[in-house]
């Protein structure tokens, strides 16, 4: 088990394993690290993507804690490689570890366009607003050679389907033409997750994502092509970025987005002992007063996993920042309203020949 910390990338331990023997299919040596090691620093590690191969690609569930009932997840795995991730426990469903395997080897779905098509052909298929973002970001690196995001993007926008986004990445923006117009007919919004504004802090917590500036120019040129945008300051640390609250939503609300959200952070399963670790390698000082906080916010715990408190966090900790935020938000004019996506325009794609997108 690794115990140093990788140039560029985020968890700092990684738990080697690999029962399947899953093969490995291509290597992006387009992405390489901008950072130079530092002189004793471990050399940087390459992604490595494998095609997955899924039946179907829409995920349906019933949490009470999501606006949601469905979403799609064109990869697996996220190189953005923020250590909080509450998806990084999944790869140890595919025998690889949470830490670092889950930032450095990645699964790309590009049948996932294929598949949402017949999908939106079945007989009785009801629509209603897919999400996109939610498990990892759908605009990673490696979306800007495979393009499965916006080959999804492009059949939605066809069928007038309702879609909303999650990222925290600026490559939002390449799409404006087919989100634009899709706005207009209200079928799209964006939430961008901005969790600090401070370069240093994101480079360390999220060090593949695009810095905070980018994410903030983001919003701008959504806004001002009339998409609806959303900021999601979560997670919320508590002794590392908590105390930027009122900035985040000010900055988010001066550059155009029309609501807000924040959840305090959450450590399912593996991502605990994976926070902890970085914690006592980036922030010593503080550590034991961070994850202090984290167990009162969680019930004496690393996480609650309880629908409704898991979202929000308890105790006074919790109420502080629910205060502040609500404090923040009226001052800012946020959250007033809220779009509604329609889904009453949906038209299903026309057949095995493609006719709906020859014109048909």
């Amino acid at each position: 088990m690794a115990d140093r910390s990788r140039p560029a990338r985020g968890a700092t331990i990684n738990a080697a394993s690999n029962r399947f023997k899953l093969p490995l299919t291509e290597m992006d040596g387009d992405w390489l690290d901008v950072r130079v090691a530092i002189d004793g620093a471990p050399p940087p590690l390459q992604t490595i993507v494998t095609i997955e191969t899924p039946r179907t690609i829409i995920t349906r569930n019933t949490s009470p804690d999501v606006p949601f009932d469905r979403s799609i997840n064109p990869y697996r795995g996220c190189e953005h490689g923020c250590i909080y991730c509450f998806a990084r426990p999944t790869h140890a469903f595919l025998d690889l570890s949470p830490g670092l395997d889950f930032e450095t080897r990645l699964f790309a779905k590009p049948d996932a366009p294929t598949l949402l098509r017949d999908e939106l052909a079945k007989r009785g298929y009801v629509p209603a607003p897919i999400a996109f973002g939610t498990n990892t970001d759908a605009y990673q690196p490696i979306e800007r050679d495979w393009r499965i995001m916006r080959a999804c993007l492009e059949l939605l926008s066809a069928c007038n389907h309702p879609v909303t986004i999650t990222t925290k990445s600026d490559r939002v923006v390449r799409d404006i033409d087919l989100l634009a117009p899709m706005a207009a007919r209200q079928l799209a919004s964006v939430m961008i997750s901005i969790t600090t504004l401070d370069p240093r802090t994101a480079m360390t917590m999220e060090p593949r994502a695009p810095s905070p500036a980018k994410r903030l120019a983001a919003i701008r040129a959504l806004s001002a092509a009339g998409i609806p945008v959303h900021v999601s300051i979560s997670p919320v640390i508590p002794g590392i970025t908590d105390h930027e609250m009122e900035t985040i939503l000010e900055a988010a609300a001066t550059a155009g987005a029309d609501t807000a959200s924040f959840i305090p952070v959450r450590l399912p399963w593996e991502v605990a002992p994976l926070f902890r670790a970085w914690l006592d390698t980036h922030f010593p000082d503080r550590a034991a007063k961070v994850m202090a906080i984290v167990q009162q916010l969680r019930g004496g715990r690393d996480n609650d996993p309880g629908f409704g408190s898991r979202m929000r966090g308890q105790g006074p900790w919790g109420d502080l920042f629910r205060t502040r935020f609500l404090i923040a938000c009226r001052r800012l004019g946020l959250n007033l309203s809220r779009m509604e996506l329609r889904s009453d325009l949906f038209r299903p794609p026309a057949g095995p020949q493609g006719e709906l997108f020859n014109g048909a």
